[in-house]
């Protein structure tokens, strides 16, 4: 009879170094969140006859969707040992993971993970590609010139301040815990300035410096949060100025806010893209991550959906009311006018449908095309993580 596998909270040092020891074997390298995540994090490992053969984080931090925080799972550093994959373990610690989490009121779950059709089999999706991006500092150079916006060498307060007023305008971004700021900058080593009056800033930027194996550094972007286009232009100005030292400016996957700076102002457009694996989104708890969510104001709508279950082996039909920026879905026995599997739901309520030709090429199904249009204009904001775990 094969030894019983459980999957345990790892609330003790033995549990917690022996997970630590597993994902450096596993990754290939040391994983320095499990360290610096320990005090925020719920740690969940599989253990087989003492031995710790896989594990992985889970935080409860809210996720913005329609500019209001929705409570989410985030997952990070799951691993299986080696010798363990293969017998559908991670499946199995997945859900023990979610679970927990689910209980404490996550109602939505976001990971990172370069295994997109693993997890597509499970209902998480991507609802937008992601890129980073490089560009040549002179090309940066020619293209923007300080406008004499206040530049500071610091994160305060009102920075942070600024940074969640801005997150709140895209679907995706991390409610950051007052703890949030403190683990990137440590963990990345970065150096921030705020850009605008001290009381009343209107960016913040954040960039990683490694030297040059030859000469020079390498500069990645991290945070790149602007008000308004003249703060884009300032803060692009001052990354420009880096160039006796920094050939080239990196913007690390997603850093990059997804609307056309650098299109509108190269002289020559010479960036290089490099598509990374995806953040991807699954709906936990569909009522209420309807019912917490953020709504336009001027969107009245009721909506019948036909929606596919969370096992994925049954359709329900549904009915969608918006109205006055508050929503609620609730059963029916309305046949749909739009018919969406779990991975469609998710890219839905991220935003990442903004037109009924780009949900219909993605497979949605409806009955019209004026019902597809109805049902799109509900999620209004774009989606972009930039926030990575």
């Amino acid at each position: 009879m094969p030894d019983v596998v459980e999957i345990v909270q790892a609330d003790d040092d033995e549990l917690w170094q022996q997970y630590d020891a597993l994902a450096t074997r596993s990754y290939g390298h040391p994983v320095g969140d499990i360290s610096r995540l320990r005090p925020h994090a719920d740690i969940r490992v599989a253990v087989r006859d003492g031995r710790v053969i896989a594990g992985g984080l889970g935080l409860l931090v809210p996720q913005f969707f329609g500019g209001v925080p929705v409570p989410s799972a985030l997952l990070s550093a799951g691993c299986v040992a080696p010798e363990e994959r293969g017998a559908r373990l991670s499946v199995d610690m997945l859900a023990a993971r979610l679970s927990h989490l689910r209980k404490q009121g996550a109602v939505i779950s976001t990971l990172w993970t370069t295994s997109g059709g693993y997890v597509r089999r499970l209902g998480w999706e991507a609802p937008v590609p992601v890129f980073a991006w490089s560009i040549a500092t002179d090309d940066l150079k020619r293209a923007f010139t300080r406008s004499g916006l206040p530049v500071e060498h610091s994160r305060t307060t009102e920075a942070d301040d600024l940074q969640r007023r801005l997150a709140r305008q895209w679907n995706g971004p991390v409610k950051r815990p007052d703890w949030w700021p403190a683990w990137i900058d440590d963990k990345q080593q970065l150096t921030t300035y705020r850009f605008g009056p001290r009381q009343a800033p209107t960016g913040l930027l954040s960039f990683a410096m490694k030297r040059s194996e030859r000469h020079g550094m390498q500069l990645t972007v991290h945070d790149f949060w602007a008000a308004d286009a003249n703060t884009v232009g300032e803060m692009m100005a001052f990354l420009a100025g880096h160039h006796t030292r920094a050939p080239v400016i990196h913007f690390r996957r997603s850093a990059l806010p997804p609307y056309p700076a650098l299109l509108h102002n190269l002289h020559r457009y010479r960036l290089t893209a490099e598509a990374w694996h995806p953040w991807m989104l699954r709906i936990l708890d569909l009522q209420e991550a309807v019912r917490l969510r953020g709504w336009p104001d001027h969107v009245d709508i009721a909506i019948p959906l036909d929606i596919e279950s969370e096992n994925g082996e049954t359709w329900h039909q549904w009915l969608l009311e918006v109205k006055g920026g508050a929503a609620q879905i609730t059963k029916t026995h309305t046949a749909g006018e739009v018919r969406l599997t779990r991975r469609q739901l998710a890219i839905w309520y991220a935003g990442g449908y903004q037109t009924a030709t780009t949900a219909r090429l993605a497979g949605v199904d409806a009955r019209s095309e004026d019902a597809l249009n109805r049902l799109i204009r509900t999620t209004e904001h774009e989606p972009w993580l930039p926030d990575h775990f």
